[in-house]
């Protein structure tokens, strides 16, 4: 059964809430996170992406890096933007998108849990992203990434999660510059945490890496090499944990730089082996229902229908990105491995399918592919059955920001 754990939150000043949260440090690279915190000295990116303070010819893995995201965070913390609570505590996280919600717990996971497959996986990690959040983490004593996980809805958990909502006043409430909404509590009542605490105990068997697998392999990691005594805080990683029912997977696209010495019309003449088309003109195409697939060619959209008996109905072969994978990918334009293949590059669904059009028109890419997304419940099938969905399979929104509760692995 999940084990969480209460935790004493590293965090902002109500006043500075706003200033210090960021994106999370992946879904930035150096250039944007640098424009993202221009003339703001309280971003929490100067933590998590600590090289926008470093010369820009400086490798972005170099240990000047790490050295600094170390000392920008000591800074962070004599300047008081960032506090340590006086007593471990849960967190309620509420996220408010277009005027939709979802609320999450935040607590520490148990990294036993994670190494014991009570916490499941769903994707492979790369040892590169693996390397420099362990690099980030070992220098800095801090968890500053939280693990997006999901377990299946229990009523009795809810029923206090939501009765603390509506009785207590939220310590942060904001709506950051991307009109997203982040309102927290603190559950600082021990009867209360120890009840939830017990729940999770009793009702949930599994959560589920939605989003963060390099986070929390890293946490694991990092606990792994230290020798001695090890810290009651390295046993554990951040997470925030949302119930399924609140939570809704956005498509994430493809877009291919060439066609393969295929041309637009012999690439048409391919796909119907496999796909039934219809042409969709200058109307974009957001597929509908599974197995359906939208293609931007030569400035016209298609609608693709996969043909019977041109896929498998195991828990991974029946998802649309193995598809394409199999029937488009590999199959006509000689791309095998979607990690190294610099050909490729996914577009996760909150930028619109116009950021399609866009990338093909530009004639940066070819061709684009906008699919499908994957359910909750397709994403704990695979896990379940020890399963690893293709790389870039899901895309969850809203985000969770960064800097707004962070766990020191040391007391």
């Amino acid at each position: 059964m999940a084990l969480i754990q209460p935790f004493r939150a590293l965090r902002p000043q109500p006043q500075l809430a706003s200033l210090v949260a960021s994106l999370p440090y992946d879904v930035l690279n150096s250039a944007e996170a640098k424009l993202a915190a221009n003339g703001n000295p309280n971003s929490f990116l100067h933590i998590t992406k600590s090289e926008i303070d470093l010369p820009e010819n400086l490798d972005n893995y170099s240990k000047e890096v790490y050295e600094t995201a170390k000392t920008n965070l000591a800074a962070f913390i004599s300047r008081d933007i960032l506090f340590r609570e006086n007593k471990p505590c849960l967190y309620i996280y509420r996220l408010t998108m277009n005027g939709v919600s979802q609320t999450g717990l935040v607590a520490l996971s148990s990294i036993e849990d994670y190494e014991q497959d009570i916490i499941r996986k769903h994707e492979f990690t790369r040892p590169e992203k693996e390397q420099d959040r362990i690099r980030h983490i070992a220098e800095t004593g801090a968890q500053t990434g939280n693990v997006f996980l999901a377990y299946r809805q229990q009523a009795d958990i809810d029923e206090l999660i939501q009765q603390w909502t509506v009785t207590k006043n939220p310590v942060y409430d904001f709506v950051a510059t991307d009109d997203i909404q982040h309102t927290i509590w603190i559950i600082n009542d021990d009867k209360v945490m120890q009840s939830i605490v017990q729940l999770f105990d009793q009702q949930v068997p599994f959560t589920y890496i939605a989003d963060g697998h390099h986070r929390a392999a890293s946490a694991a990691k990092v606990r792994n090499t230290l020798t001695g005594a090890i810290p009651t805080g390295a046993e554990y990683f951040l997470t925030t944990l949302f119930p399924s029912n609140q939570l809704r997977i956005l498509d994430y696209n493809r877009v291919v730089k060439d066609l393969n010495a295929h041309t637009p019309e012999s690439f048409l003449t391919a796909l119907s082996q496999d796909y039934q088309i219809f042409p969709a003109g200058a109307e974009m195409v957001r597929p509908q229902q599974p197995h359906e697939m939208g293609m931007y060619l030569n400035k016209q959209w298609y609608r693709l229908h996969s043909l019977p008996g041109t896929y498998s109905s195991d828990p991974i072969g029946v998802l649309d990105v193995t598809i394409l994978q199999q029937n488009v990918l590999s199959k006509w334009l000689g791309i095998q491995d979607v990690r190294t293949d610099k050909r490729i590059d996914f577009v996760g669904g909150i930028r619109g399918l116009g950021e399609l059009e866009r990338r093909v028109n530009s004639g940066e890419m070819a061709v684009a592919f906008s699919l499908y997304p994957v359910t909750i419940d397709q994403l704990f099938a695979i896990a379940d059955s020890g399963a690893v969905m293709p790389p870039k399979s899901t895309w969850f929104e809203p985000k969770l920001r960064d800097g707004l509760l962070t766990h020191l692995i040391y007391d």
